[in-house]
């Protein structure tokens, strides 16, 4: 592997290496991003160390190789392999051969994740969002992991979510015949850092800060306490290979505009 210098990578080419490595040793499972950046993750992931990763295009083709997410020509060829409609979609969640990237609105101690209504009550919220849609099947089910585009106390709040539409590790909320060792939660991706369920007893943990992140800023924009061990290592910087491939699938460079404080995609 080549080494990059920071200024050769935007921080959104960060998040999309760290993303693809909660791809790593997956091997056969259906890999779905739910945005750009997690579904260039998957993609980055699909391309160079998971070439077993299995991906649709978003529609009903499962691929040989993942689609751009940008700069493809209408009708233009995929490489789709077979059909892969809703009911095979569903045999493949319940069996757990899935991981899905998702970008939750909230996240708690927990690892309890929230699309679905902010503040007030469920009946009278102050923002309604999406609905649970598939959070509670998909988290009993299969892996999850998540991408958050700007880290702060009001994604990573104190106490639980105002929606609970996820499962966690909350004993409180476990269901029947469920222990914490069937749950399956990866890695949190954000602005700043990584972040996982790695701790003492399934507790959040700081695996990673980004180049110019310190381990305050993490905490100040945290609603709940992160078990640090020591000082944590540098976020791994992408490579020429991964960049050169980001590029490719992402030609337009829509990936510079997916982050709310970096809308050119400034350099590291």
């Amino acid at each position: 592997m080549t080494d990059t210098a920071a200024s050769d990578y935007t921080l959104a080419e960060l998040m999309i290496v760290a993303g693809a490595e909660c791809f790593r040793g997956e091997g056969e499972v259906l890999a779905t991003g739910i945005g750009a950046l997690q579904r260039l993750a998957a993609s980055l992931a699909m391309r160079t160390f998971c070439p077993d990763l299995m991906m649709t295009d978003s529609e009903a083709w499962l691929l040989s190789a993942p689609n751009a997410v940008s700069g493809r020509k209408p009708g233009a060829a995929q490489a789709q392999e077979t059909w892969m409609g809703f009911s095979r979609i569903f045999d493949n969640v319940w069996s757990g051969k899935r991981h899905a990237l998702v970008g939750p609105s909230q996240i708690d101690v927990f690892a309890q994740t929230n699309i679905s209504a902010l503040g007030g009550t469920y009946a009278q919220p102050k923002a309604m969002m999406l609905g649970v849609r598939g959070f509670p099947g998909n988290s009993i089910s299969h892996r999850n992991s998540f991408m958050v585009p700007s880290h702060s106390t009001r994604v990573f709040v104190d106490g639980e979510c105002d929606t609970v539409c996820s499962i966690g590790y909350n004993p409180a909320r476990l269901p029947r015949g469920y222990s914490f060792d069937d749950i399956k939660i990866g890695r949190v991706i954000t602005d700043l850092c990584v972040i996982d369920w790695g701790g003492r007893n399934y507790s959040p943990r700081l695996v990673s800060t980004h180049p110019g992140i310190s381990v305050d800023q993490v905490v100040e924009n945290t609603g709940f306490t992160l078990e640090i061990n020591g000082e944590p290592p540098l976020t791994p910087a992408p490579t020429p290979e991964q960049l050169a491939i980001i590029a490719e699938l992402d030609p337009k460079g829509i990936r510079a505009f997916q982050l709310k404080d970096n809308p050119a995609g400034d350099r590291r």
